[in-house]
């Protein structure tokens, strides 16, 4: 079954999913149970990494905390699994 989808995201989304799997590949903070886990993880992150020019401008840590508060805007309390609030 190699049939594609199309996900759509906004901006804000896919800049944080971004910096979120940059944070995973440099640190390996999370379990994964299966190797195909890991792959689709991994693919997500280079198209993501090919299709957002933030993370190349000199303000990208501004950048990333603008798009996280707009993206959390509303949201009240802690989402589950989140253990801080730090960039």
């Amino acid at each position: 079954m190699d049939q594609n989808i199309t996900i759509s995201l906004s901006r804000d989304e896919a800049v944080v999913l971004l910096e979120f799997f940059a944070r995973f590949d440099e640190r390996d903070e999370f379990v994964l149970r299966h190797n195909a886990e890991y792959l689709a993880f991994s693919r997500i992150s280079a198209q993501l990494d090919e299709a957002l020019v933030e993370p190349f401008k000199t303000h990208w840590d501004e950048l990333l905390i603008a798009a996280r508060n707009r993206l959390a805007s509303g949201y009240e309390g802690r989402a589950p699994g989140v253990i801080d609030d730090a960039i």
